[in-house]
């Protein structure tokens, strides 16, 4: 006779957050036992961060995980949410998509060179090989080199949690919700950018080039009018005709002084 308590695993959207209106409502009354509770991280706790608990919900039920160990595994990194690497490899050891996680090693332990990879077959039997990593990768990617970095420290395990995360986000994705871990999201620390201060109002007579009344007129800085007005006075864009250079001046001569003699030709011969 089968257990009355089996374990089943629902494979509809019945317990889903917002799956339906009802579901929603469920999850709401379950969110605020959860957000009562000092067992739970603080970004979790009180009715302010009853919102919080209900993202919980819907994610544990996602990935078919208790609500408590995705609150006790999500973490907030430079604003992004990731998970920690051993929650991630442990949603791979349990989905019963795979074999235990296992490690293969190269290299020489303490150089450069010294890595591994995640491996495990899946129900078919094939074996699938993440990605290596490597100290010489995390040299280059600038994780090795992070003030309190992880990598200097405990160098294997730091491997070990890379080269999980590739082997998830290659083989199942879905575990993860595309998210990244939250070493992943501390090591792409990120990068600073010099901001470009644009002065909200400037003096025309400042202007000097073209090319510097167009950047006004294009941030608003001058109107249509006094754009045009640079480009004829400040930049000397007038309607007067340009000076002729020297060359131009006496074809110009030549020309005129052509014309005198053709002109005076046609009078001698009317005369005549």
């Amino acid at each position: 006779m089968e257990s009355e308590n089996k374990l089943t695993v629902i494979e509809d959207n019945s317990m889903l957050v917002f799956g339906s209106q009802n579901n929603f409502e469920n999850a709401q009354r379950m969110a605020k036992a959860l957000c009562s509770s000092t067992i739970v991280p603080v970004m979790y706790q009180g009715e302010k961060n009853l919102p919080n608990c209900i993202v919980a919900l819907e994610m544990a039920n996602r990935i078919k995980m208790s609500p408590l160990m995705v609150m006790q595994n999500l973490y907030i990194v430079h604003g992004n949410p990731g998970w920690s690497s051993k929650f991630l490899i442990a949603a791979l050891n349990v989905s019963g998509r795979f074999s235990p996680i296992r490690y293969e090693w190269r290299g020489t332990e303490g150089q450069d060179d010294w890595g591994c990879r995640a491996w495990a077959y899946d129900k078919s039997g094939e074996k699938l090989e993440g990605a290596w990593v490597d100290i010489n990768m995390a040299k280059k990617e600038g994780w090795y080199s992070k003030n309190g970095s992880k990598w200097q420290t405990i160098p294997q395990l730091m491997l070990q949690y890379r080269a999980g995360a590739f082997f998830a986000r290659t083989y199942a994705p879905e575990i993860g919700m595309g998210m990244q871990t939250a070493e992943e999201l501390y090591d792409a620390q990120p990068i600073p950018v010099e901001a470009r201060v644009i002065p909200n109002e400037i003096d025309p007579e400042t202007i000097s080039t073209e090319q510097e009344a167009k950047d006004a007129l294009l941030r608003g800085q001058i109107d249509k009018a006094k754009y045009d007005e640079l480009l004829s006075k400040a930049l000397g864009r007038k309607d007067e005709p340009e000076e002729k250079s020297f060359a131009e001046q006496q074809i110009a001569n030549n020309a005129f002084g052509l014309k005198d003699i053709a002109k005076e030709h046609g009078t001698a011969t009317e005369n005549s």
